[in-house]
Parts: C-alpha cells; sequence; structure tokens
C-alpha cells in the first residue's frame, strides 16, 4: 500500500493539539483518515472515536487506519455530532478540522452534547484553514460564541504557516 500523505496544515493541528497516550479522543468529521492516523500513532491505552457523517469518509478513515482499528485504538462510524452517544465525561479532548457546523448554523445541542462529554479541563479544537482571508472573523466569532454560550473558555490561534485558525473551548 502506498503512504499517503499528511497535509501540513492536519499535521500542526494534531501537534498543538498534542494527544496524550491516555487520551479518549473524539474527531469529528474524519474525512480521508489523515488526522486520525497522527493522533492513532500517538496513543497507547487511549482511544479515537471518529464519526463523520459520509459514508465515504468513514470508509477512507477505516481503510487508511486499519491497524489501529484491529488494534482497538480507532472505532469509526458513520453518524451526525447530534445524535452522537458517548458516556458522560469522558472525553480528554475533541478534534474538528474544517467542520462548518460551528459557524454556520445554530449548533447549541452539539455544543451542550460536547459539554456533558469533555472531562473536566479538557477541550474543544475547532481548526479551520484560513485561505480566505476575509472569511476568518466571522469563523472566528461564530464557533467563539457557539463554544462560550456552551461554557467552555475561549481562545483563539492564529497560525500563518501553514495558515490555520484555531477556536479552543476549554472545560
Amino acid at each position: 500500500m502506498v503512504a499517503q500523505q499528511i497535509p501540513a496544515r492536519i499535521r500542526w493541528a494534531v501537534e498543538f493539539m498534542d494527544p496524550q497516550p491516555a487520551d479518549h479522543v473524539l474527531e469529528i468529521g474524519c474525512g480521508p483518515g489523515a488526522a486520525a492516523e497522527l493522533i492513532t500513532g500517538r496513543l497507547e491505552t487511549g482511544k479515537l472515536f471518529a464519526i463523520d457523517r459520509s459514508e465515504s469518509g468513514v470508509d477512507r478513515t477505516k481503510r487508511r487506519n486499519a491497524e489501529a482499528v484491529k488494534a482497538g485504538r480507532l472505532t469509526v462510524r458513520q453518524i451526525d455530532l447530534a445524535t452522537l452517544r458517548v458516556p458522560v465525561k469522558r472525553l480528554h479532548k475533541v478534534f474538528a478540522f474544517n467542520v462548518n457546523l460551528f459557524w454556520v448554523r445554530e449548533c447549541q445541542d452539539e455544543v451542550a452534547l460536547l459539554h456533558e462529554r469533555v472531562v473536566p479541563g479538557g477541550a474543544v479544537f475547532l481548526f479551520f484553514e484560513a485561505k480566505i482571508p476575509e472569511q476568518v472573523p466571522k469563523i472566528i466569532k461564530g464557533a467563539s460564541a457557539a463554544l462560550s454560550e456552551g461554557g467552555f473558555r475561549v481562545s483563539v490561534i492564529d497560525n500563518k504557516q501553514p495558515p490555520v485558525v484555531g477556536v479552543i473551548g476549554r472545560r
């Protein structure tokens, strides 16, 4: 099998999030599985639960990360965040890259679900590729408001190379 490239923006975001060996992580919108590859590579006793609404995204993530699935470090499901059922207070980190849900529409229910399931001291990391600079303020404003209204303490990171903006909600 040919090794698949991991974009610099994904490498940077996972490095910034810094998953620890025992973390329980939720990835929202796993797409082709690049972030899952990096995250599961850092896990020992921890687990990654990756979700995507797209059947093809789920299939690609499973294929790309077959060893992690087999080892029990990765579970991948085709599901919408609004219908996700994860035990209360179990997640250390939540990761999403270019998931528009958090800034383009009302998402109080989804943010409340995350707030209920992220352990105290845990965090939600929402990263967005900043390819269209004039869109960045709207992304930051919308995602920050969604997280802060949901009870998270919000901070923003603006990275220039690769061009990524991150909205981090800490519990």
